[in-house]
């Protein structure tokens, strides 16, 4: 069988070595149109900074080496520039000349291409680039050799915040612009706030609510929509990704949503003996099963290997991705699996949310950092919808145990059952997910009831009162700027007759514990009660002018 894959890096890469170890006959050839056919694209943007400092590092494999171990025959420079379905053939340029090579399978793989907004100027602009490649992060750093001093990073998604932070770390002033309300738009806007945060205190300096228009004097002046303008020496643009799919329209492969590459559950597209992989194509978002574009890396790798398995005759179905992404600003990890509470409203999803805060490890052992970990799910079944997580250190684990509750179709039922290992330099016995499970559970069983940072304010308005049970000095250090009965927890069971159990009221303290159990207290006491999720301290952090200070 002679099988040719077009593109490399993660998909390709992985189809053409898990088809050499299951075909030993196959003729495999790779066609790859730039001069790298694996890289580790997720590591340019720390290439920037010098703290990855070989640029070697980032080539995974050459040419040479995958002949040798694997008998790969792998062809950089080698731009396929047609395919013919019909004659099962593949028209290839390479050095100003052209070829036909023919195929009994075909697997496309050629990725994502930056978007790059029609903005005026932008052609003349001769200091903007985008990072998706190694050509293009050689471009960069021959740009940064001439010293710049500001750059602007249009987009703050996870490759521009990235960016952003590496530039930062090499010495530059950065600007970040950003079309969404907020920094990172996967993340709910609670959730990012922590990460815009990170940026400004290590002095980022952060736009958001606005995109750019124009860009004048060979991109060194960037006017935004409001008519503000920025002064760039350097600009990365960073506002997304398209499939890229030139190939396969002209082929007449059917595409889906945002030209996505159509694929069945055996990455077949719509032309027999054609598969496709990696960013280009749509798959099933698992947990909705709607039609969706999810450009990572480790589904990519999944997809190439099934690809490959299903050529050989082995039994593997495309079952979806839920979407699972880390990125690092500075000293916070930002973290996300699953769907967001934006897109479950978008939706029309029955959900419930919570908020839990607690530490990477035993908070008694030094060196434990701050976390707040975020758990959507469904207030009937339970069903896990997504999770997000912010925190110096450990979200990487905790979002990576929620991945896998929501693949393993566990509920929050289950959080609280789920074992971890733990030493006081590793976990907390009570670890957040474990909390995160049990305040589920609270939720579900009707032990409480909570409101959100955005609904206090309506709820307010329809007459409920606003008790706070944070000690005196916490109290005293900084309030909502809301109407308040204040009440310390300890204090509270021996003061309840100044509260009213004709009146409604909203519970909060510093971070939902305390208010929880002020919460019961007050419900056994005949009481009714909601507690703010997050409270005090996630209120602060996503709405700061909503806060006072003692003078």
């Amino acid at each position: 069988m002679k099988i040719i894959i077009i593109g490399g890096v993660a998909g390709g890469m992985s189809a053409a070595t898990r088809l050499r170890r299951l075909m030993e006959d196959a003729e495999i050839i790779i066609f790859e149109k730039g001069p790298f056919v694996s890289f580790a694209n997720c590591g340019l943007p720390y290439y920037v900074s010098g703290e990855i400092a070989n640029r070697d590092s980032l080539l995974v494999q050459t040419p040479e080496s995958l002949k040798a171990r694997f008998n790969l025959d792998v062809r950089p420079f080698h731009e396929v520039v047609q395919i013919s379905p019909d004659n099962h053939t593949v028209t290839v340029r390479h050095d100003g000349q052209e070829f036909t090579e023919g195929y009994d399978k075909l697997i496309l793989s050629p990725g994502s291409k930056p978007f790059v907004p029609a903005i005026d100027g932008l052609a003349e602009a001769k200091n903007a680039y985008t990072l998706r490649n190694v050509p293009d992060l050689d471009e960069i750093m021959a740009a940064l050799d001439k010293h710049p001093k500001e750059a602007v990073v249009i987009g703050a998604g996870f490759i521009g915040l990235e960016m952003a932070e590496n530039l930062a770390k090499r010495g530059l002033h950065v600007t970040i612009v950003e079309k969404a309300p907020h920094v990172l738009p996967p993340l709910d806007q609670e959730m990012a706030a922590f990460v815009q945060a990170e940026l400004v205190k290590n002095s980022v300096r952060v736009i958001t609510s606005q995109s750019a228009t124009r860009f004048e004097e060979q991109g060194k002046i960037i006017v935004l929509e409001n008519g503000q303008t920025i002064t760039s020496d350097l600009t990365i643009l960073s506002v997304g990704v398209e499939p890229e799919n030139g190939l396969a329209k002209a082929a007449g492969i059917e595409l889906g949503i945002r030209g996505g590459i159509l694929v069945d559950e055996n990455y077949e597209t719509s032309q027999k003996d054609i598969f496709a992989v990696g960013d280009a194509i749509i798959v099933k978002q698992e947990i909705t099963g709607q039609d969706a574009l999810i450009s990572l890396a480790s589904p990519a790798n999944r997809q190439g290997r099934q690809v490959a398995d299903v050529i050989a005759g082995m039994e593997r179905k495309n079952k979806g991705s839920i979407g699972t992404a880390i990125v690092r600003a500075f000293g916070i990890s930002a973290a996300s699996t699953g769907l967001s509470e934006r897109t479950l409203r978008d939706n029309q999803l029955p959900y419930k949310a919570i908020h839990v805060s607690g530490k990477d490890h035993a908070g008694y052992y030094p060196g434990a950092t701050d976390m707040t970990l975020k758990l959507l799910f469904d207030p009937t079944s339970g069903k896990i919808y997504g999770a997000q997580g912010v925190g110096a250190k450990g979200i990487d684990k905790r979002i990576d145990i929620l991945a896998t509750a929501i693949k393993a179709n566990l509920t929050v039922f289950d959080l609280p059952e789920l074992e971890f290992t733990y030493a006081p330099p590793f976990g907390s016995a009570k670890d957040p997910v474990n909390m995160l499970g049990y305040a589920a559970l609270n939720l579900i069983e009707g032990l409480s009831d909570n409101i959100q940072w955005y609904q206090l304010e309506d709820e307010i308005a329809t007459g409920k009162k606003f008790l706070d049970v944070r000690t005196s000095s916490e109290f005293q250090s900084g309030r909502l700027k809301v109407d308040t009965i204040h009440i310390p927890l300890n204090e509270l069971r021996e003061r309840l007759d100044e509260l009213d159990k004709n009146q409604a009221y909203i519970v909060s303290c510093h971070s939902g514990l305390r208010s929880y159990i002020a919460e019961r207290i007050l419900k056994q006491a005949g009481f009714t009660v909601q507690n703010l999720d997050g409270a005090y301290s996630l209120y602060k952090m996503v709405n700061p002018k909503g806060v006072e200070y003692a003078n």
